[in-house]
């Protein structure tokens, strides 16, 4: 690693990303920025700088996770506070990207709120963007400045490589058609089978599964997805590969959302390992399901990121041997 240039780089943590910042900086070896981040009684967010950073290189750390709205306004204000700070470049750090899957108008009269949320960021001042795993890749193209789009490929792919062979006769199960490049990418990088399921959504909630295509009796199951939010696709997915003959069904995701009745639908459902990054803080969420739930850190990896950036180095570099980005 070249050296670290401890003068001019600074990260900067938000409510959400502190844990994640602080990661970050112990690989770096470097200090956190020192900001605070408070509240007025009605609510309002107030971001202050309690050091130097006119013409530095800054980073801010923050999830748009639960609350979105407060998470979301908190970044904006913290990149303002940063660019009137007189930043030479400021660059938003946003392990998962809330709004991400109001990507197009899939109806009459809808919001594209992806592309707001871009502009706000851009608008409050960042210069550049680092993401992972976007619900929909395309959603780069909706910012008007740089976006460096990471994967968590290579966490996830190290973790079921250190457990390959406790898996035997094993199959990735795509839960849905569109997922099927990314089941792909990891059935051929780990050796398995893969094998697809036609989803159908009737609704936000209402989700049909009728078929299976692919080989899965007998065999350990694997299902990877960018998110799990409500855990309704995940749940009835590994119902189906259970019913078609699945002696196991472990999933994994980047960003664990579980929200509404994910963690009761989890709870009941065979699968017997979810394994998620902290892209987004489980703030003991996750004690109902921790003896199934594995959360791996992605903060050596957003640390190495901002470090290529930071001596303008290839990122993509960082993903060769997981297969390139997600989509």
């Amino acid at each position: 690693m070249t050296a670290i240039d401890r003068d001019n780089l600074k990260i900067f943590a938000g409510t959400s990303g502190s844990e994640l910042a602080l990661d970050m900086c112990d690989h770096l070896e470097l200090p956190l920025g020192q900001g605070d981040v408070s509240h007025f009684p009605d609510g309002e967010v107030f971001v202050k700088l309690n050091e130097d950073v006119r013409g530095r290189d800054c980073f801010v750390v923050q999830s748009t996770c639960m609350p979105v709205n407060d998470n979301l306004a908190e970044l904006l204000i913290y990149i303002d506070c940063l660019r009137r700070a007189s930043a030479k470049r400021i660059t938003a750090v946003i392990p998962y990207f809330g709004y991400a899957r109001q990507d197009r108008k899939d109806e009459g009269r809808v919001p594209i709120t992806a592309k707001l949320v871009a502009n706000l960021i851009a608008s409050a001042g960042a210069d550049r963007v680092i993401c992972m795993d976007l619900h929909a890749a395309q959603i780069q193209g909706f910012f008007d400045i740089p976006v460096d789009h990471l994967t968590a490929a290579p966490v996830l792919l190290d973790y079921f490589k250190g457990i390959r062979k406790e898996l035997g006769d094993c199959t990735v199960v795509s839960p849905d058609v569109g997922n099927v490049k990314v089941a792909n990418m990891y059935a051929d990088l780990l050796d398995c089978e893969l094998a697809i399921i036609d989803k159908r959504r009737r609704s936000g909630d209402d989700i049909v599964m009728n078929n299976l295509i692919g080989e899965v009796d007998g065999r350990t199951v694997l299902m990877f997805d960018d998110m799990i939010s409500t855990a309704g696709t995940i749940c009835s997915a590994a119902n189906l590969v259970i019913e078609h003959g699945a002696t196991d069904v472990m999933a994994a995701c980047t960003h664990p959302v579980m929200v509404g009745l994910a963690m009761q639908r989890l709870a009941d459902s065979p699968i017997s390992k979810i394994i998620v990054t902290n892209s987004i803080p489980d703030g003991n969420r996750f004690d109902p399901l921790k003896k199934r739930i594995i959360s791996l850190p992605i903060s050596q990896l957003l640390a190495e990121a901002v470090h290529r950036i930071h001596h303008d180095m290839s990122i993509s570099a960082l993903f060769r041997r997981a297969g390139g980005t997600k989509r």
